[in-house]
């Protein structure tokens, strides 16, 4: 069975194609630059990349010129689009009102189009990949996969919000979560990894990327995550504030002359990284920026590091105890000192990180022989997860 996973934003749909008998990935691109004029960059295992520049007006056209690049007889790896049995689309925000992944109908979509009051910058441009990849393969069946779905798992103590009950009931205000598919994916390695029983293990994973959140499982369960209504709470991310005093924000907004309909805007773009260390809101350039002396640099990195061992602490205080910690995602597979300074002085909570292995290229395990608590390094694979979900829903109708 083939499955294609997509990935829609605003102005760019990722596809990868995966053969589910071998669980490999045997095509993948890029439509870029959606809506200006079209770029696409695809690839087919085994093959060179190509970049062709295709008019894509709309999301539509897009999947238009995914279609024919995959049946190409020169660049691509299917004779036709018959061959793949299904589409899994990655939904970042699915309210409380889509809780799992599901086969797409026009009452799902109608569901999904709730989510674009709370969570407009991705619903928009997932309702559009979703409609295109329907218009150009209306026989096939389309399954989405939420990010928040995950997270459903949380107790109400941990999802509520300190505000009228009423405009929880009326706005469904509360935390949700995100990156769900990537935490849900490595807490099962590391389930793996620590050979216990699921019911038994107490994991944080800490997905660190453009955009970071922390999660705490329980049992194979979330019980807590940093972000909440929106990607926005949490922990510092590129150009996102994370969590901050909310009366903040009407006190820029009147000394700034900031409009209501710019403060998210300026909340999303202008903070975080780029904001505090006046450089980049890529911690790559944040780390070169460091080694030149930056001081504003260093704060920006130092700010995550503890607000990392913070919710660490917190999560294991709240599970009562904890197994491992997970490092996934850019930063999180990628930056050595990010691992390393983030779960330095935690020896009272049992974590010793192991400097040489920390510093090793593609290591798993990273703590110390003596520590008590696992730390290890787990790529993940969220373009997999959704193929599998999307393969389990589907079987049924074949």
């Amino acid at each position: 069975m083939y499955i294609l996973v997509v990935n829609a934003g605003s102005s760019s749909l990722k596809y990868q194609l995966f053969d589910m008998e071998t669980k490999s990935v045997i095509a993948k691109g890029l439509c870029e630059r959606i809506g200006i004029d079209g770029r696409l960059k695809h690839q087919t295992t085994g093959k060179d990349q190509i970049i062709k520049d295709i008019p894509m007006p709309t999301h539509a056209q897009a999947v238009s010129a995914l279609v024919d690049i995959l049946t190409d007889k020169e660049h691509g790896c299917i004779s036709d689009m018959s061959q793949i049995s299904a589409v899994g689309h990655r939904v970042v925000h699915g309210g409380p009102w889509i809780t799992k992944s599901v086969l797409v109908n026009e009452n799902v979509i109608a569901d999904l189009e709730k989510c674009c009051d709370i969570a407009p910058l991705h619903t928009v441009p997932h309702l559009m990949g979703i409609r295109g990849c329907m218009k150009a393969m209306p026989k096939t069946p389309q399954v989405i996969v939420v990010d928040t779905a995950f997270h459903q798992t949380m107790p109400e103590h941990a999802y509520m919000y300190p505000i009228p009950y009423e405009l929880y009931e009326k706005y469904k205000i509360r935390r949700y979560g995100f990156h769900g598919t990537s935490h849900r994916y490595v807490s099962g390695k590391a389930i793996d990894l620590l050979g216990k029983n699921p019911e038994d293990t107490k994991i944080v994973t800490c997905h660190l990327g453009n955009g970071s959140s922390i999660s705490a499982i329980k049992g194979g369960k979330v019980i807590d995550t940093s972000m909440g209504f929106t990607p926005l709470e949490g922990v510092i991310m590129g150009s996102r504030c994370g969590s901050i005093d909310p009366a903040i924000i009407p006190f820029i907004m009147e000394r700034e002359n900031i409009p209501a309909s710019e403060m998210c805007n300026w909340l999303n773009k202008k903070c975080g990284f780029l904001g505090v260390s006046g450089v980049s809101s890529d911690l790559r350039e944040i780390s070169a920026a460091i080694e030149e002396g930056n001081a504003r640099a260093k704060l920006a990195h130092d700010i995550l590091c503890y607000q990392i061992k913070k919710y660490v602490g917190a999560y294991a205080a709240a599970m009562n105890g904890l197994d491992c910690v997970v490092f996934t995602a850019g930063i999180g597979e990628n930056n050595p000192q990010i691992r390393y300074d983030s779960l330095s002085d935690m020896d009272y909570l049992g974590i010793e990180i192991d400097k040489a292995k920390n510093e090793q290229k593609n290591a798993c395990e990273i703590s110390s022989d003596n520590s008590k608590v696992k730390v290890f390094v787990i790529p993940t694979n969220e373009e997999l997860v959704i193929a599998m979900d999307t393969q389990s829903i589907v079987s049924n109708l074949y």
